[in-house]
């Protein structure tokens, strides 16, 4: 199962990856996020247990993540939780009204015998990660924008 969210931010890519990078200011910053605990930290990532809302439904999860400044690009690879084995990319493309941001996200349900492809695009997929996606991107925009 692929997913790819995107919103188009009025910034440079690199100053939405300065804010985007540092997860565990997320709470602070992202109202659905409930906590972030960064387990280890290293120049290039860290890893962490994170937790955000969906409605009122909690979910958590644990990621490395990966960093590439230079780029930018930012990846995580989903190692505990319903997610676990999940890759997610953050890429940021410059593009006329600035950047436009995108979250791509590819699970693969088949280690999951009990799921099937359209419970897991429907409900896990879109349901889930698709809507925090959308709410990340929709709030650092907002976030990014007022402060131009």
């Amino acid at each position: 199962m692929r997913t790819a969210s995107s919103v188009d931010i009025a910034a440079a890519p690199r100053a939405i990856y300065d804010m985007v990078e540092d997860i565990g200011r997320w709470p602070k910053l992202l109202p659905h996020y409930r906590f972030v605990e960064v387990l280890r930290e290293a120049p290039d990532g860290r890893i962490a247990v994170m937790g955000a809302r969906r409605g009122s439904i909690p979910v958590r999860w644990t990621a490395a993540e990966r960093l590439f400044p230079n780029v930018p690009r930012i990846e995580f690879t989903h190692v505990a939780g319903w997610t676990k084995g999940m890759e997610v990319a953050w890429r940021f493309e410059a593009v006329a009204a600035g950047t436009r941001v995108t979250i791509d996200h590819e699970l693969d349900f088949r280690r999951v015998p009990l799921i099937g492809d359209w419970i897991a695009r429907k409900v896990i997929g879109d349901f889930f990660i698709h809507s925090i996606a959308n709410a990340t991107l929709a709030r650092f925009k907002q976030l990014m924008e007022s402060a131009a």
